[in-house]
């Protein structure tokens, strides 16, 4: 089992700025992959960004040149640093551990005012 706690959701005005983390912990696989997915109201869960343990990040379109990953391994805690918030980044966002099985966080609620 893993679980995963999540921090730094809020409300902020466009162009703002945000830091999340989410630190596990439990039974970590060493290889695995962290990351982000969010889902806003009466929409489906859509990916964020995710990052594996070697380092590779991986982006979603949508949030390139705004969002970073960041992960340290040390900690088993992965960060996403977000700028330039639009309010279409409303959402709540889930921290998800993939090592083998898929474990989730329980969601941190963003929401970006205009």
């Amino acid at each position: 089992q893993v679980q995963l706690v999540e921090s730094g959701g809020g409300l902020v005005q466009a162009g703002g700025s945000l830091r999340l983390s989410c630190a596990a912990s439990g039974s970590i696989f060493r290889i695995n992959v962290m990351g982000w997915y969010r889902q806003a109201p009466g929409k489906q869960r859509e990916l964020v960004a995710t990052m594996s343990s070697g380092g590779s990040p991986n982006y979603a379109d949508y949030v390139k040149g705004r969002f970073t990953i960041s992960r340290d391994n040390a900690k088993n805690t992965v960060y996403l640093q977000m700028n330039n918030l639009k309010p279409e980044d409303t959402a709540v966002y889930y921290c998800n551990f993939r090592g083998g099985v898929d474990y989730w966080g329980q969601g941190t609620q963003v929401t970006v005012s205009s």
